[in-house]
């Protein structure tokens, strides 16, 4: 403790010991007893602690004043980690999340958020999503562009193997690695998803496009986003500590010209047409084949008949129906039986019972 203040504690000690005494020899001399216009001061809680004690109490107070005003402490939250600069100077070992201690006005600490986050190019309002701030950056920040750890930028514009525009609709998800977060910061800067996403992205995707014509696009969409994801990983990987994690890469749409379009559209109907055509010829060929087949068929059992019969089969089928003939006539008396001229088979019989029975219903009705 300072000599002055012992010296002002001592005296105010020394004054209220003196007044105390003067008050009770004058309560002595007045007669019913009391004080006489004095009172007592209470004693001082100071007085009784020795000078050590009361340096240590001063202390701790200005040291809780100090603690108070200059916060020397920040808190890393999960999915973050802090980079620690002291006097301008980035550390190497990123801090991970938890309490942690730093000097003021020498050091300071800058929380990076590592969480995997999502840029998209697409020129649909629907494309952006509202959320919390999660700035890939320095501390979260409003106004940066991102919104629930997504940004919108307009769609790539690249051109075709023949020099016409085509705008491409693609969304990239990625992550800051923790361990190189001090050296990415410090290399470049708060803005590194610019820097490293952005222009890299719009790199590999102007190279790979480049190499078809727009009337391709469309039918080589797999092959393109499998060689944008390859292409853009390796240049990820190439850069200095690997500072980014690349999850995936994902083509949403390719916006062609309106007069790539219509031309495709034409192209299309046109196969549509030569489709049908070449189904309807197919089925009339089927038909041509199965009509030949079955005449061949019928041609070649025909001829199997042919070589087959002989006079003797001939006359032994002429009296199975002769024989079908005689019964029929012990039946129906007025059977006529018509021969083919040479006797040949078959007979031709006529049921003259049947047929008076029903001109008998006929004239009936008539009349």
């Amino acid at each position: 403790m300072p000599a002055d203040m012992n010296d002002y504690f001592k005296k105010k000690q020394n004054e209220n010991n003196k007044n105390s005494s003067n008050n009770n020899s004058g309560g002595n001399g007045n007669s019913g007893g009391g004080n006489s216009g004095g009172f007592n001061m209470p004693p001082n809680p100071l007085g009784e602690m020795s000078d050590k004690t009361k340096q240590r109490l001063i202390v701790g107070a200005v040291l809780l004043v100090l603690l108070f005003l200059l916060r020397p402490f920040v808190i890393i939250n999960s999915g973050e980690v802090g980079i620690k600069v002291t006097m301008g100077k980035f550390n190497s070992v990123p801090l991970n999340p938890g309490l942690h201690f730093y000097i003021p006005m020498i050091e300071q600490v800058i929380p990076v958020n590592t969480k995997i986050r999502l840029i998209t190019y697409s020129d649909k309002e629907s494309a952006a999503v509202g959320g919390d701030n999660m700035n890939a950056g320095y501390s979260s920040k409003s106004g940066d562009g991102y919104e629930g750890g997504l940004k919108v930028n307009p769609s790539i514009g690249v051109l075709d193997k023949r020099g016409l525009t085509v705008n491409i609709d693609i969304a990239v998800q990625y992550q800051l690695r923790a361990a190189a977060a001090p050296a990415t910061i410090s290399q470049w800067g708060s803005s590194w998803e610019e820097k490293i996403i952005n222009s890299k992205l719009r790199e590999v995707v102007r190279d790979v496009v480049g190499q078809y014509t727009a009337e391709q696009l469309p039918e080589m969409r797999n092959e393109i986003a499998k060689a944008i994801q390859t292409k853009l990983t390796v240049k990820m990987e190439a850069l200095p500590n690997d500072p980014v994690i690349l999850s995936s890469v994902e083509l949403r749409n390719i916006v062609l010209p309106q007069k790539i379009k219509d031309q495709i559209e034409r192209v299309q109907i046109a196969k549509q047409d030569v489709t049908i055509a070449e189904q309807q010829k197919e089925k009339a060929k089927q038909l041509a084949d199965k009509v030949t087949i079955e005449s061949i068929a019928q041609a070649n059992a025909n001829k199997v008949i042919a070589q087959s019969l002989s006079a003797e089969l001939v006359q032994m089928e002429q009296i199975k129906n002769q024989g079908k003939f005689n019964d029929a006539l012990r039946e129906n008396k007025n059977a006529q039986i018509f021969l083919t001229p040479g006797g040949a088979v078959p007979n031709i019989w006529v049921d003259m019972k049947t047929n008076k029975q029903q001109q008998q219903q006929i004239s009936g009705a008539n009349q």
